[in-house]
């Protein structure tokens, strides 16, 4: 086999028990320091709840990421253009977002949208950005992914948990997902620095919330404002913006 991410010699790492039952053996990249299984036969089963009924942290990790999001978003891109949250479950955060102001738009063809329901994404369209949360670790074909990601904004937001320089060892680190088996690539710093530079992005990354973006940003600055919204920026944006709760309430009204 050969990484998914650069072409790269993949040797094996380590084997580990997945839904209790499989023992899968783990590959790392010489060249990038990628993370993959083998090829994952045993995904349909994993997926038979499109989200991991063991995400106890799912409504406290969205009220934490729609503050953070908020103020790298209205800083960095602007207050009065389109978002859309790519594979964006069952639609809580996009509904957060329009509820702080923000014209977000909902993406994720495989889970019931019970959240955001008329607020959907048009596909074709160009948003100035896009949001993805814990979603890359799930992805088989990463670059595939981030490719149809690239198709609606060249600027993503997104999250994933990012492999320490000594390798953790399969009882060390709860991101494996071993338990429920959907997580099948992990990253390094260096890893999304080469995804970045492939397509010509940037990479930025803090507070384990990390960006591409095609435009030149100060690493700096996105630390600050990820800083500054834990002492009174969030709220600063929130007076601001007008919320839509009420207007989307009127506009489903007369679907």
């Amino acid at each position: 086999m050969k990484c998914k991410i650069c072409g790269g010699n993949l040797n094996k790492v380590f084997s580990a028990i997945v839904l209790k039952k499989y023992s899968i053996d783990y590959f790392k990249c010489d060249n990038c320091g990628f993370i993959r299984v083998e090829e994952p036969y045993w995904l349909e089963e994993a997926y038979k709840s499109p989200i991991n009924v063991s995400d106890t942290g799912l409504v406290l990790r969205n009220l934490y990421l729609s503050r953070k999001v908020a103020v790298l978003l209205y800083f960095l891109f602007g207050r009065n253009e389109k978002y859309l949250d790519y594979a964006g479950g069952y639609g809580l955060f996009t509904r957060l977002m329009r509820d702080i102001g923000f014209d977000f738009y909902h993406y994720d063809p495989y889970t019931e949208n019970l959240f955001a329901k008329g607020f959907e994404a048009n596909i074709g369209k160009k948003y100035s950005a896009i949001t993805t949360f814990e979603t890359f670790e799930h992805f088989v074909n990463p670059l595939e992914e981030i490719e149809k990601m690239l198709a609606f904004s060249e600027n993503i937001v997104f999250t994933t948990e990012l492999l320490s320089n000594e390798l953790p060892k399969p009882n060390e680190w709860w991101y494996y997902g071993l338990e429920h088996g959907q997580h099948v690539s992990f990253y390094s710093f260096k890893t999304l620095s080469y995804i970045a530079n492939k397509y010509g992005l940037y990479f930025i990354s803090n507070e384990r919330i990390h960006l591409f973006s095609k435009r030149v940003i100060s690493n700096n600055y996105y630390k600050y404002l990820l800083k500054m919204e834990r002492i009174g920026l969030f709220s600063f944006i929130k007076g601001k913006l007008k919320s839509k709760t009420q207007e989307d309430s009127g506009f489903l009204k007369l679907k």
